[in-house]
């Protein structure tokens, strides 16, 4: 059993902010299709790499943006239950995984 399961998922979202996020998501998607397009054309590779860059800096924001929300609602909910130890070291281990990438 996966030990987030008893975590909050995004079902605290509004469909508006899920769709936020998911329209995010497949703008990135298409922009790696770009970038597999660019490498099968042979284009040139600092023009791919700054497309690299790009593709990361969006992960990157929806990253911290999940990060927040996880803070705001799914941290803050388990703290006021009685299980924030729990919840701070996961997100804490969440915060040093992103900040190596």
């Amino acid at each position: 059993m996966d030990k987030h399961t008893e975590h909050q998922s995004l079902n605290h979202k509004s469909a508006k902010e899920k769709d936020q996020i998911l329209n995010r998501l497949k703008r990135i998607e298409g922009q790696v299709r770009g970038i597999q397009n660019m490498v099968d054309n042979e284009r040139y590779c600092v023009d791919i790499l700054v497309q690299i860059s790009a593709v990361q800096a969006a992960m990157q924001k929806v990253a911290f943006h999940l990060l927040e929300d996880h803070a705001h609602h799914c941290v803050a909910g388990a703290i006021e239950s009685g299980n924030g130890e729990q919840a701070i070291a996961e997100l804490l281990d969440v915060v040093k995984k992103i900040a190596k990438s």
